[in-house]
């Protein structure tokens, strides 16, 4: 009797000893790193991001699968070497499951080998340079590329009367995406690009190149700045008499960014850009979206930055779910490939090849709205399930 009650012991035993860790497993929180810009320049695209991904996790709980999502939030300042540490410092000692944020290319460029080492998914929710998911097969980008938004407005253009063009961008990644996917669709549109300007990305002074422009007098500038700068070149725009010269102003959204918009004033009004997001998006799913973000950060209108922090969320925690909640690095990566679903954007898929978003870009003008008076990027055409044209672009060659 002993003897079975001795081995009856050892048996139980063994067999907790089995489930435990696997339970523990379980409850091991899932840490999401949130790699941000909180301050300095771009402290509001930092803020955006933030804001999103924390109403994302408010509205579908905190558990996911059995495990308790985390999210850690780092400043990096804008700086590269300090996203690079901080990353370091979020995988070795957070031992966090993902890497995301990221609202700067050389940001997300920073972190890229260290996801790569570490077969970490790394969820760029912002930056918009097209090669940023060839530094790691682990980057997942649910943001925008800068060619989806000015590829699809080169083909406008020069089907309404904008035939000769001058290019005005800043000069880094993004700024030299958008320039280049402009200029080569809108030649093969029959277009004719007559300028193009690079202007400094920090401390811009847009006045020299602004003035170039109004003494070629192209029929439209097409502008790529970053959030946050759109509103001194728009401001300067206006000042030269640009508008009542003849000179149409476009861009990517970025020039008309919600956040910002109604601070720009009547200057801004009759802008015409391509973007994947527009708080006025005429969908049930974005007011729903627009109402939740402004009750739960005191009115501040949602951005296509937080649009991007949301869906990556959203990414995240559909992985999480595939994979019951035990999942590493390569098995939550191989969920988040091919994901489809209706966003408040509208519909949209993880290209299983590129890591990139497919989405609907829609072409949109600054209007005023008679019911709230506010400004708004108002939807008027859309071009649908757009892939990243730099990619497409490589695959053909």
């Amino acid at each position: 009797m002993k003897k079975r009650q001795f081995l009856g012991a050892i048996l139980g035993a063994a067999a907790f000893a089995g489930i435990v860790p696997s339970a523990m497993a379980q409850e091991k929180p899932f840490k999401v790193g949130l790699l941000l810009p909180m301050t300095g320049q771009f402290a509001t695209t930092g803020r955006q991001l933030e804001a999103a991904a924390k109403l994302y996790v408010q509205e579908h709980g905190d558990v996911v699968a059995g495990r308790k999502v985390e999210l850690i939030v780092k400043d990096d300042t804008g700086v590269p070497d300090i996203s690079r540490r901080q990353a370091q410092e979020l995988l070795v000692k957070d031992k966090v499951d993902v890497l995301a944020g990221f609202g700067l290319t050389p940001l997300a460029l920073a972190a890229a080998p260290l996801a790569t080492q570490s077969k970490t998914p790394e969820i760029v929710m912002a930056a918009g340079t097209a090669s940023i998911t060839e530094a790691s097969p682990y980057i997942v980008r649910t943001s925008v590329t800068l060619p989806q938004g000015a590829a699809t407005m080169a083909k406008w253009a020069p089907e309404n009367g904008i035939k000769k063009v001058v290019t005005l961008v800043s000069d880094y990644g993004p700024g030299i995406d958008a320039e280049q996917s402009f200029i080569e669709e809108f030649k093969s549109k029959g277009g004719e690009v007559v300028e193009t300007l690079r202007v400094p990305l920090r401390n811009p002074d847009f006045s020299p190149f602004l003035q170039k422009v109004r003494d070629i007098q192209p029929d439209a500038v097409f502008v790529f700045v970053p959030s946050g700068a759109g509103a001194a070149l728009v401001k300067q725009f206006v000042e030269r008499g640009m508008d009542k010269a003849g000179i149409r102003l476009i861009g990517t959204g970025d020039l008309t960014d919600d956040d910002l918009l109604n601070g720009m004033g009547d200057d801004a009004l009759g802008i015409i850009t391509a973007y994947h997001y527009s708080a006025a998006h005429p969908s049930e799913a974005n007011k729903q979206f627009v109402d939740a973000f402004k009750k739960a950060n005191n009115g501040m209108r949602p951005n296509f930055m937080a649009i991007g922090a949301y869906d990556g969320m959203h990414v995240i925690y559909e992985a999480i779910k595939a994979t019951d909640g035990k999942g590493d690095g390569p098995a939550l990566l191989a969920a988040m490939k091919g994901l489809s679903y209706e966003s408040p954007r509208g519909p949209v898929t993880i290209d299983p090849e590129t890591r990139d978003i497919i989405q609907n870009i829609y072409l949109r003008e600054v209007k005023r709205d008679p019911a709230d008076g506010e400004l708004y990027n108002i939807e008027f055409d859309v071009a649908e399930a757009v892939k990243d044209p730099y990619k497409e672009a490589k695959k053909n060659k």
